[in-house]
């Protein structure tokens, strides 16, 4: 895990970073990442020294290729692993980079993910699912427990029902915070993210997140309440499902409310 930010927020005083070190929690982290010989494009977020990156080196018939925004790691990449690495090295920021310049087709992402943007870096994954096929990542237990939260849950939201809506999470393993250097103040855990079959939601893509954004923004309200703004049609508000909190509702409860809301307004062409 490291705490460094993007270009754009990062401090003029560098932030400390917190370095993986246990070998056996790093191979087990790359042995998570399931890529098949049709599809073996593979990019790591933020390699830092490496300690991930030496052990996809072994992994026959990788295509990968690394990004990191710290200057510091470029280099010692770029000295450690000269010949591996050629020409493999991205330097630049994740969420600011045009990620179909590197990979214009299908690809992974595996990574340990700075903990301040790894919510940032999953709405850049969401953008484009259509290519990505799999996450492996390391991030805080707090944020990886969200994602793979059932609905029902209190940790359930904006995140777990998006990330869900295409993909299949496994919560594989937690990380404590002595295998790193220096040990961060809290728990670490190892999520997958793999595509799931669903190409369309079968309503209005951006009307969906726009509900699923607007119901858990004021989560303790019933939805009848929480979606006042998007000016529902008064005949669907006495409907049952208005009287239930954004929790309660699963992946395809949201669904089937944004396909009420958008056939209440007269449309009927899915985004």
């Amino acid at each position: 895990m490291r705490t460094e930010q993007t270009n754009k927020v990062r401090p003029k005083k560098s932030l400390g970073q917190h370095f993986l070190h246990d070998q056996q929690i790093a191979r087990r982290i790359v042995d998570a990442l399931e890529v098949s010989g049709t599809s073996p494009a593979v990019l790591e977020i933020g390699p830092g020294m490496g300690v991930l990156t030496k052990y996809l080196l072994e992994r026959e018939g990788l295509d990968l290729k690394v990004i990191e925004i710290d200057r510091d790691s470029v280099a010692y990449l770029k000295k450690n692993y000269a010949v591996a690495l050629n020409n493999r090295i991205v330097e630049g920021d994740f969420l600011e980079t045009e990620v179909d310049k590197i990979f214009p087709g299908h690809f992974s992402i595996i990574g340990n993910f700075p903990y301040n943007i790894s919510s940032q870096i999953f709405f850049r994954v969401l953008a484009r699912r259509e290519y990505v096929d799999q996450v492996v990542c390391m991030l805080q237990k707090e944020v990886a427990d969200r994602i793979a939260a059932p609905h029902g849950s209190k940790t359930y939201g904006i995140l777990s029902v998006l990330l869900q809506a295409y993909y299949d999470i496994d919560n594989l393993f937690k990380v404590p915070p002595g295998v790193f250097t220096p040990p961060p103040k809290v728990m670490s855990a190892v999520i997958r993210l793999r595509r799931n079959q669903r190409q369309q939601l079968g309503c209005n893509e951006t009307l969906f997140v726009q509900v699923v954004k607007q119901a858990f923004n004021t989560r303790r309200k019933t939805l009848r309440n929480a979606l006042k703004n998007l000016n529902l049609a008064a005949e669907i508000t006495t409907l049952e499902i208005f009287n239930k909190r954004a929790e309660q509702l699963s992946v395809q409860d949201f669904i089937n409310l944004t396909s009420l809301i958008e056939r209440s307004r007269g449309a009927t062409t899915p985004g």
